[in-house]
């Protein structure tokens, strides 16, 4: 008789227990009801990035000496430089300049190093492409400035948003 007793015992607390979970997990998600979306519509609008954040790289032909040191601290080996020795001046004369963005890691490690900062970081991250040829940029392309998220009138970014407003002006 006391084994069944204790186990309709047992039977409730559980079930007593199980109802207030269920209650804590339902007022978790009721508190979130008022919260802002996070998910942005992302051809529409974009994000801005930190200030630090390693994009596309941007490159400054006048300014390469090659020397190659780009080439020597990249984990993968990835720039391809092409050079030619001017024996009348006895210095390098940079041919061409590419790197392959299907392959980069974007390490940052070629624009820490570059002795000349013909390299550098941009925040461009739209390089998605069908055809994975069209990643591997010349110095052409790479010397490309990108276009800032913030001057692109067609383009509402975060900050911008009107959610973002109406929430800082009730503050």
């Amino acid at each position: 008789m006391f084994p069944m007793v204790t186990g309709f015992m047992n039977y409730g607390q559980q079930t007593v227990r199980a109802a207030r979970y269920i209650g804590q997990s339902f007022m978790i998600t009721l508190s979130h009801v008022n919260r802002l979306p996070i998910t942005i519509q992302y051809p529409y609008e974009k994000a801005i990035a930190v200030e630090r954040f390693r994009g596309r790289i941007h490159f400054e032909f006048d300014k390469c000496i090659a020397c190659e040191v780009c080439v020597r601290v990249c984990p993968i080996d990835l720039p391809v430089i092409d050079w030619k020795f001017e024996t009348d001046i006895r210095k390098k004369r940079l041919l061409n300049y590419s790197i392959d963005f299907g392959i980069c890691i974007f390490c940052g490690n070629c624009v820490e190093y570059c002795p000349t900062n013909c390299l550098s970081m941009t925040e461009e991250y739209e390089l998605s492409t069908y055809d994975r040829h069209e990643l591997n940029y010349n110095q052409i392309a790479l010397g490309r400035l990108p276009i800032s998220v913030l001057d692109d009138y067609t383009i509402r970014t975060i900050f911008n948003s009107p959610q973002i407003k109406k929430s800082k002006s009730l503050d």
